[in-house]
């Protein structure tokens, strides 16, 4: 399919937090991908139906469908996904859609027990910032988004942006995840948890094929946002960004409740997808090999219940 791609091949890179190394991302649909987004036809394809709703829904539909059980093993050994990490044997899933938001086994993603560290909520490649409105040019050079636009606010008057100004100079960490992870999202602290909140969008790919070509492709998606209240780091925004061929993004969790950190918190459906998680100003700092990366527009693979960033007590 070399005729779609009118420029060249570049490949996705990110650092392994396990192996120290820096490692070439296999993403999954390629080259429909690169159609799609970096080939005129495919953009016009991408504006008429891909970004819809009806088209990752029907998509989402088909995962359901009993023959696409079919697709499990192949996709396992392609991906070389490691199946004892699974609650359920990799043949009793009923459907891809169902192996796809799989359980893993508790003890193998531990928690980290320290109570002023904040862990990855997801797995995945991520980004940190310790300062959100610095946040630019991490995935185009010259292009960023602003924090009223990524939660939703930007057309409502200043004095009623208040999610804004709780994060207003706030951190960030943005967690990306592929079709081939782990697709259940979890708290990163302890806290009580308000109303999870949607905000309505489109579904483009935030593939970083995709994300390349226009970085606010995450704050025009669809996401929900689920206000944190943290005895350690003060309030916490946990937000879930939707994607192409995303069937749904799914709440578990009850409201108004008091969540311990590492306590699942929803599923996604089938589809690569995106979580971001917002915290106030001088309440974490991130560790430092993640900061270091991102500061490379490097993203960093590591998994949920990991430690990613220190409380800093309140002034």
């Amino acid at each position: 399919m070399t005729f779609l791609n009118a420029m060249p091949i570049q490949p996705i890179h990110f650092y392994n937090r396990h192996t120290r190394q820096i490692e070439a991302e296999e993403i999954y649909g390629e080259s429909w991908l690169r159609f799609t987004y970096e080939n005129p036809v495919g953009k016009f394809f991408l504006w008429l139906v891909v970004k819809r709703a009806l088209f990752s829904w029907f998509y989402g539909w088909q995962m359901n469908k009993r023959v696409t059980a079919g697709k499990i093993l192949p996709f396992v050994i392609k991906y070389n996904i490691d199946v004892t990490t699974f609650v359920k044997s990799v043949y009793d899933f009923k459907n891809f859609n169902e192996f796809f938001c799989r359980r893993l086994k508790a003890e193998v993603r531990p928690i980290d027990p320290d109570t002023q560290v904040a862990v990855f909520p997801a797995d995945g490649r991520h980004l940190v910032f310790q300062d959100v409105e610095q946040a630019g040019g991490f995935y185009v050079k010259g292009e960023k988004f602003s924090l009223a636009e990524l939660l939703g606010e930007d057309e409502l008057p200043e004095s009623e942006r208040v999610r804004t100004r709780t994060f207003a100079g706030g951190a960030m960490m943005i967690s990306r995840l592929c079709p081939v992870d782990y697709h259940r999202f979890h708290f990163p602290c302890a806290g009580v948890a308000g109303t999870a909140q949607p905000i309505k969008g489109a579904l483009y790919s935030v593939s970083p094929i995709a994300l390349r070509k226009n970085v606010k492709y995450l704050v025009q998606n669809k996401r929900v946002f689920t206000p944190v209240e943290s005895p350690q780091f003060g309030a916490v925004g946990c937000m879930e960004v939707g994607a192409t061929n995303v069937g749904s993004i799914i709440q578990v969790f009850v409201p108004e409740h008091k969540m311990e950190k590492g306590e699942e918190k929803g599923l996604f459906k089938f589809g690569g997808s995106c979580v971001i998680t917002l915290f106030q100003r001088d309440r974490i700092v991130f560790d430092a090999d993640i900061v270091e990366q991102s500061r490379q527009c490097v993203e960093t693979y590591a998994r949920m219940g990991e430690r990613m960033g220190r409380a800093v007590k309140a002034a």
